[in-house]
């Protein structure tokens, strides 16, 4: 449903993603990981449609990404970035809104504002909805921000596939709200929604990914579909890191031990 032939980037002189064919299936958690600056966060953007490939194509139900108008592409895709700098006031429940403003013009409807309740709630940020965004914490920033790019991709039919990019979306929160917003990224998947995030921890990747994409130096080198591929000379081709990797059987996942 959404796959990119032979893209790459550069800037100048340097290539930040060398040439690339990837496919992702539908409703299925994709994580893509990798050392800083192996290409991440470049590949998320382009294949999210908020970055130009300096060549290459990125389908999306069979067509080209380049040639959905700006609206078309934000209601069938939503993008949680690693940063947000608002430096203005504004309400949370102002800034959980903005997600629906691809579904209206000047008003927002009954539904619409339903949509952005049951998103707060998913994510248990009702509480904030009646604050002002620039007081919250970093993490409470992060659960308001998830609830908008929930809003953005809500189907209440559940009828066309969307997807869900998650650029290191757990970066600013606890150890609990860890688990909270990849436990509700990964409930999305039943509801005709495929998430493809970038994380940096290997262990909540296992826990929650469908398959695991490691990068390295702008090329995706190992591809993972199940957890028990995973070992300790992957981790330490990629990431340059000593590892044991323990598999506790009973059909529990495997927990990498640094």
């Amino acid at each position: 449903m959404l796959r990119a032939e032979k893209i790459f980037f550069k800037v100048g002189e340097k290539t930040l993603l060398q040439e690339t064919s990837v496919a992702f299936e539908e409703n299925r958690f994709h994580v893509i990981m990798g050392p800083n600056g192996a290409g991440k966060s470049t590949i998320l953007k382009i294949l999210a449609g908020s970055q130009r490939p300096s060549g290459g194509k990125i389908f999306f139900h069979e067509k080209e990404i380049r040639l959905f108008s700006q609206n078309e592409l934000a209601r069938l895709r939503a993008v949680l970035s690693q940063h947000y700098n608002i430096t203005f006031p504004i309400a949370t429940s102002d800034m959980v809104m903005m997600g629906r403003y691809p579904y209206f013009k000047t008003v927002p409807s009954k539904s619409d504002k339903e949509i952005c309740q049951m998103a707060a709630g998913v994510m248990q940020a009702t509480d904030l909805l009646g604050r002002d965004y620039n007081t919250l914490s970093g993490g409470e920033m992060q659960k308001i921000q998830m609830s908008r790019i929930l809003a953005q991709i809500w189907d209440t039919q559940e009828t066309e596939n969307k997807i869900l990019f998650l650029d290191e979306p757990v970066s600013h929160l606890d150890l609990k709200y860890q688990h909270q917003l990849l436990q509700v990224a990964k409930e999305m998947c039943k509801k005709n929604i495929t998430v493809i995030a970038i994380l940096h921890d290997i262990n909540l990747s296992i826990t929650y990914a469908d398959r695991i994409l490691f990068m390295k130096q702008g090329r995706i080198i190992y591809e993972l579909k199940d957890h028990y591929q995973i070992t300790s000379a992957i981790i330490k081709d990629v990431f340059d890191m000593d590892s044991a990797i323990i598999n506790p059987g009973n059909g529990k996942k495997p927990v990498v031990v640094f």
